[in-house]
């Protein structure tokens, strides 16, 4: 028989916050050729890409609540996803207030 994993107990000191220049995002659709749509914080959409060496470890869907890194050239329109939050590190950021200019 196998065993059951144990949960491990969630620890929130370990969630990735935004520094300077980074914005959360939600992932409005899928481009192709690890590009996305994504709805930004402040109220714009870019177009961002998982970047190469993060494209094997980081897999972004639809609907997904990520951390986005506007470029520096069309930071209005461009960025690259550098993280990608799971299911209970979105209800966290929720309900510390994070998220609320997210339609989430």
């Amino acid at each position: 028989m196998k065993k059951k994993k144990e949960e491990e107990p969630f620890d929130h000191s370990k969630i990735r916050l935004p520094k300077e220049g980074e914005l959360f995002g939600l992932v409005l659709s899928e481009l192709g050729g690890a590009r996305m749509l994504v709805y930004c914080s402040d109220g714009k959409e870019r177009i961002c890409r998982v970047p190469g060496r993060l494209r094997t470890f980081l897999w972004v869907k639809e609907g997904d609540v990520v951390l986005v890194k506007p470029w520096d050239i069309q930071s209005d329109e461009r960025g690259d996803i550098i993280a990608r939050y799971k299911p209970l590190e979105v209800a966290y950021l929720k309900e510390k207030g994070y998220l609320k200019d997210l339609p989430v």
